[in-house]
Order: C-alpha cells, then sequence, then structure tokens
C-alpha cells in the first residue's frame, strides 16, 4: 500500500497510463461528491465486484475513501488476494476538497459530460414537451422511443412512448419508416442526445429528434407521466434487417477508426498480464441470457455508455466488445473511445473461439448460519441482531430490537457493546453478510451468523417487525443519495436542480479533465 497526496493522485489520474480508480464509499456518500473519474465500488462489497472492474491484479489502483480508515482496510484485503500496486489517498475525499481539486455530485458524471459535450458538437434536432404534445394531439405521424433499459421505463414514461434502449434502437433501424420523425426520450437529457446521435451515426434518412429534458421535462411542462409499465419484446430482425445493420456497422467502423480483431488477437490481448483488458457482451438481456458468451461480462450497449463505470474501471485499458451484426458493439467503441478507452470489435463466432483467462476474485470469507427460530430464541438470550440491509429498507420496517448496520461502520465504538455478544446478521445475500462477519471478527466479535432466510424468515417465525422513519438518522445513511433523489415522483424543484446540474457540469470541467475527453466531430 503507498500512500500518497491528493496533489499526486491528481497527477495519477491526469498522466495518460492506466489506472483504477475506486471510490469505496457507499453511493451515498459517492453522489453528495467525487473526483470525476472515480468508480463507485463501496466497501461493503468490495471483494464481489473487484474482480470484474480491476481483472488484473498487477494494475495500478488508487483507492479513495472518507479519510476514515476504510481505504487502508481495503488495501489488506486487496494485497492478501495478490493486488500489489495500490495506492491510497491520504486524507481521503477531505482531503482532495481541501486541496481545492474537483468534486462532482451524482452519479455516471463522465458518460453525462460526454453526452452534454456531444450536443455542442453534433447539435441534434431537439423537439420540446409542448411540441411532442401538439404532434400527438394533431396526431402527426410520428414514432417516439424511450432510450432507457426496462427496469427504468416501467417506473415512468411519456404517454405512447415505447422501450427501445439505446444501441438496440439504432441496431433496429431498418424497421422504422423511413418518412416518420423518430422522437427518443430518457429521463433526462443525455440518452436522448446520445441516441438521436447514433441513429444517425446508423443511417437513419428520417427526422430525428431528441426529447428536450425528457420525462422530467415532460413532467415540469405540466403534463402527466404513465407509471408501472411493461415493456414490450424487442422486434425481431428479418434477414434485411439484419444485414443493414451489418453494413452500418461496417461503415460506422470506417468512418471512425473502429478496428476489427480476431480470436487469436483477443487470445493475445487477454493474456498479455502488462495490460488490462475487458471482453463484454453488449447484446440485449434476453440475447445473452438465452445464448450466453463464455468468460465476458454482460454489458447492454446503450448502459454501458450511459453508466460506463459500472463495468470499466480501468482508465486507457482495452475494451473487447462483441454482438453479432457488429453494430451495437461499433456504436459502444465510437462512444468509449471518446471516453479515452481503446475499443476493438469481435464478433460472436470468434468470440467463441476465445480462450477467457479467470478474473482475480478475493475469496469470500466462511460464515455459519442459523434458522430463524433459532435465531429469535438466541436474541431472548442476549445475542446481538445487525440489520445489514439498505438504510431505506431498515426504516421502512425492521425486526424490533436490531441494530442498522453498513459494513464500514462495524468497527467504530459504538459496536464495541457487541463485542462480548454472539452477533447474527440480518442481509440481501449471505455473501454480504460474509463480508461484514470478517469486519466484526477483527473487532474482536467471536461468534457471528447469518440468519437463513433473513428479515422474511424472522417474520414468518413471529417476530416483530417496526418502522423507524427517522432511524438511522440521514446522517447516518451514507448508502442512500438524497441528492434530488425524489425528481421522479413529483418534486419538481428536484427535478429543475438536476437538469440545471447536468446542463452544469461542463462548466465544472478543469483544463485536464477536459482534455481526458477525445471529442469527435461530425
Amino acid at each position: 500500500m503507498i500512500p500518497v497526496g491528493a496533489g499526486v493522485a491528481y497527477e495519477m489520474i491526469h498522466d495518460g497510463r492506466p489506472l483504477a480508480v475506486l471510490d469505496i464509499r457507499e453511493a451515498g456518500q459517492f453522489g453528495e461528491g467525487h473526483a470525476l473519474f472515480a468508480v463507485p465500488l463501496p466497501y461493503s462489497r468490495l471483494e464481489r465486484r473487484l474482480g470484474d472492474l480491476v481483472p488484473r491484479r498487477s494494475e495500478r489502483v488508487l483507492l479513495i475513501d472518507q479519510g476514515d480508515g476504510v481505504a487502508e482496510r481495503a488495501a489488506v484485503r486487496m494485497a492478501d488476494a495478490g493486488y500489489d500496486h495500490v495506492h491510497v489517498l491520504t486524507g481521503g475525499m477531505t482531503a482532495w476538497e481541501t486541496a481545492g481539486l474537483g468534486t462532482y455530485k451524482g452519479v455516471n458524471v463522465p458518460s453525462k459530460l460526454m453526452g452534454e459535450l456531444a450536443e455542442t458538437l453534433w447539435h441534434p434536432r431537439m423537439l420540446t414537451p409542448e411540441e411532442l404534445a401538439a404532434w400527438q394531439a394533431s396526431g402527426r405521424p410520428h414514432r417516439l422511443f424511450d432510450a432507457r433499459p426496462a427496469e427504468e421505463y416501467a417506473r415512468m414514461r411519456i404517454p405512447g412512448a415505447v422501450c427501445l434502449p439505446n444501441g438496440e434502437l439504432a441496431h433496429r433501424a431498418a424497421l422504422l419508416p423511413a418518412d416518420a420523425p423518430v422522437v427518443i426520450t430518457c429521463a433526462g437529457r443525455t440518452r436522448g442526445i446520445i441516441g438521436a446521435i447514433g441513429l444517425q451515426l446508423a443511417g437513419h434518412q428520417g427526422p430525428i429528434h431528441a426529447l428536450e429534458n425528457g420525462t422530467q421535462g415532460w413532467a415540469l411542462s405540466g403534463r402527466d407521466l404513465e407509471h408501472q409499465n411493461d415493456a414490450a419484446a424487442l422486434p425481431v430482425l428479418d434477414g434485411a434487417a439484419r444485414a443493414a445493420s451489418g453494413r452500418a456497422a461496417e461503415r460506422l467502423m470506417r468512418r471512425f477508426g473502429l478496428a476489427r480483431i480476431d480470436a487469436a488477437g483477443a487470445d493475445a490481448m487477454l493474456g498479455d498480464r502488462a495490460r488490462t483488458t475487458y471482453l463484454l457482451d453488449v447484446r440485449s438481456h434476453d440475447e445473452a441470457r438465452s445464448d450466453p458468451l463464455p468468460g465476458a461480462l454482460h454489458a447492454p450497449g446503450g448502459q454501458l455508455v450511459q453508466a460506463t463505470d459500472q463495468w470499466l474501471a480501468v482508465r486507457h485499458s482495452d475494451v473487447i466488445l462483441c454482438c453479432d451484426t457488429g453494430l451495437r458493439a461499433a456504436l459502444a467503441g465510437f462512444w468509449l473511445m471518446q471516453l479515452g478507452y481503446r475499443p476493438k470489435i469481435l464478433s460472436l463466432d470468434q468470440a467463441r473461439q476465445v480462450a477467457v483467462p479467470p478474473r482475480a476474485s478475493i475469496p469470500l470469507p466462511a460464515i455459519g448460519s442459523i434458522d430463524a427460530r433459532s435465531a429469535l430464541a438466541a436474541m431472548k438470550g442476549g445475542a446481538k441482531l445487525i440489520d445489514l440491509r439498505s438504510s431505506a429498507s431498515y426504516r421502512a420496517g425492521h425486526v424490533a430490537g436490531a441494530y442498522w448496520g453498513i459494513r464500514p461502520r462495524l468497527r467504530q465504538p459504538a459496536m464495541r457493546d457487541l463485542v462480548r455478544s454472539e452477533v447474527l446478521l440480518v442481509a440481501e445475500t449471505a455473501e454480504d453478510a460474509a463480508l461484514a462477519a470478517l469486519d466484526l471478527a477483527q473487532a474482536g466479535v467471536r461468534v457471528v451468523r447469518h440468519v437463513e432466510g433473513g428479515q422474511e424468515a424472522l417474520r414468518r417465525a413471529g417476530a416483530a417487525i417496526e418502522a423507524t422513519a427517522g432511524q438511522p438518522p440521514d446522517e447516518d445513511c451514507i448508502d442512500f443519495l438524497f441528492f434530488v433523489h425524489d425528481r421522479h415522483s413529483g418534486n419538481m424543484d428536484a427535478a429543475r436542480k438536476y437538469l440545471a446540474w447536468e446542463t452544469g457540469l461542463a462548466g465544472q470541467l478543469s483544463a485536464e479533465e477536459r482534455a481526458e475527453f477525445r471529442m469527435i466531430r461530425p
């Protein structure tokens, strides 16, 4: 473990060499302010995601915490697993902010920034909510598509919008009538902008519009959204449409210098111990589930572009992208190269011949279990119950007498009264419980067990459930992002604040940060 100051950390981020900047604070802390290119990897789930995000143990890693010692604990866990080039930001984000370095609210900020920068270069046509409403009222022919994944579309949509995520829409462009205008919406701005540019790049000849400010703009215009929506199955391509998608992929790759590789080339890249290479399947969920690509991580192309930090932690790394016709991979590669990655396109047939080396992993500690009825009896005998679920879930209802706990805080003085007790853990998964048990054991707790079946099993066994709206207090809910969290729930002030934040991101960039975006002009 190598401690570094804020100035050195900033230089590392901008020196052009591969580096994984891992912010190991919890989601609420991260979203309230983080370094621009930091990737969220909460300590509470460190070992579960580390191998996917940083597959090469010799890669440079920079850990950022709140200056509370959690990064040092994470560095020890990583060292035990063979990661040998780990740096820790001395003083964490507190030191970063004290040094006057850029701090960004929200999530997926690099991807959102790329969308805002692309809008200033490509100038996709924007359609206001009022104009769309007038089209709908007059019966003017148009096609309205929602660029978000099905689970987001389910929560709210503009009336008449069809769920067709970015990448998938461009892939199916040949199925669209050439004359009817296409309108692409999302929840805010970025995916509408990215989707409109992507459909243009795919060669669609009809008018293409991005809806200004998406569902939030629609709600701010005084119009109702529809909730609890079911996304239809994605349209099936016939032979002609599939061939058109393939031709669009070839045009896109030639135009922007995206390279294809074969299985031998992919083997060489993935086996190279001197650099990090990711292998991603960018097809739809249904395709990846029914026809899995061994060794590849599944990252739906449109969402990969929107939330790159969910899959790619190592900046300036190589990324191999796979799909059937090549278009979804090429579109993802077009955007990823502007974020500083080095994409390559691999066909599915070639991908099936690749020997993918195992990713780095940290073995989870073993943990004993206890059934719900025995757990209730143990509690009557003095055992303590710690609820590791989210703070929001705990507030909504927990077993009476249970403590709320989160892994980074389990070794704090407030937990010292547990040291001489048996501790029982309620968690969403046994893996979460096992990781918490490791920290409790290091704090001196001798007996820790996981309650089988969790909260629901305890309720069925007769445990009293209570809700505590203000407990834990907001300041302790480090796993929950309060920043404009209710913008989709009728809080129009929060929606305005979110849109102002999104459009203001580019104005926050330092010269070094702006230079990291390698934007392509039309």
